[in-house]
């Protein structure tokens, strides 16, 4: 099993090394390089079997559709899934672990925190309990690693198609899916808006996204909280309720540098129990008093005397 998952992590740094990363992301190269001499094995949890095919220049047959065809698909779809996201609860775990020279975890931070709404439907994050840790040389405030979970999660949606250049790269499976590979760039950066720069694996047969690589951007740089180091992510997604793909599992590496040395760290965010919400109660309508008529509470009119 450690052969097998020694093999998966030499795989994933060849694999966006030979054309991924090269050609996407070729700034991040020292970053990249940095991660991959870490110790111990990055391996993907057990149910993320990834099967990896071996990088070329160019794609070695063209898409069954037509790349556009395939791009409005996802797009549309990812749309649907930004709006259905905030109408589930969820828990969510988040780990950051140092690795000793040995490569062997030597300390952790856990926290988990779970989904709720407001009456007005606004979600926000409640802390199921006070944070966890026996990290060594890593020191940070539990807000930054909250950070992380506030980066958008669904790269292209049909809103922001025109500000990326989208390419067709590969196929790929992921998870025994056969997907298509697309890489994401944005056109422009500006400080307001960040955007998704990086690889995305589309499902072949339903137009879904099921996993995404990279980071998010602005004209400032990555997106990242100020004490930790962690731009890329890997994301894998779960299908929830049979129609939506919501993102399950990411993770990513780092160095934290010490005087003496420098600490591999990594983080790992879990999302489990989506649930939908119950409908929000529309508020009791009150009945407003009866307006009195211009006659009501004036005296009758006297009557015609009589003759």
């Amino acid at each position: 099993m450690a052969a097998c998952e020694s093999n998966l992590f030499r795989g994933r740094f060849t694999f966006f090394a030979g054309f991924l990363l090269a050609a996407l992301l070729g700034s991040l190269t020292p970053q990249i390089a940095a991660q991959e001499n870490t110790p111990g094995p990055l391996t993907p949890p057990p149910e993320h079997e990834v099967k990896r095919i071996t990088g070329v220049p160019q794609p070695e047959a063209p898409p069954s559709l037509p790349p556009t065809q395939i791009i409005q698909g996802f797009a549309k779809k990812e749309e649907v899934y930004l709006a259905a996201r905030p109408q589930f609860s969820y828990r969510k775990t988040i780990r950051i672990q140092e690795f000793g020279p040995d490569g062997r975890p030597s300390g952790e931070f856990t926290a988990t925190y779970e989904a709720a709404r407001t009456s007005d439907g606004q979600l926000y994050e409640k802390a199921i309990s006070a944070p966890a840790t026996s990290l060594q040389y890593l020191q940070f405030e539990p807000e930054d690693a909250q950070f992380l979970t506030r980066i958008p999660s669904f790269p292209v949606s049909t809103a922001t198609l025109g500000k990326y250049n989208i390419q067709y790269l590969n196929t790929e499976q992921v998870d025994e899916v056969d997907c298509y590979i697309f890489q994401i760039s944005p056109k422009t950066l500006d400080r307001q808006h960040a955007l998704f720069d990086g690889v995305i694996w589309v499902d072949q047969k339903y137009l879904e996204v099921v996993k995404t690589y990279g980071r998010w951007v602005t004209d400032l740089g990555a997106l990242k909280p100020p004490t930790l180091p962690f731009d890329m992510f890997e994301t894998y997604r779960e299908n929830v309720e049979g129609k939506y793909w919501f993102p399950n599992y990411s993770r990513a590496e780092g160095i934290y540098k010490t005087k003496d040395r420098d600490i591999p760290i990594r983080v790992t965010i879990k999302w489990t129990d989506f649930k939908p919400f119950p409908p929000i109660s529309a508020p009791p309508r009150v009945t407003p008093p009866a307006t009195p008529s211009a006659t009501s509470g004036q005296p009758a009119a006297p009557s015609a005397p009589k003759p």
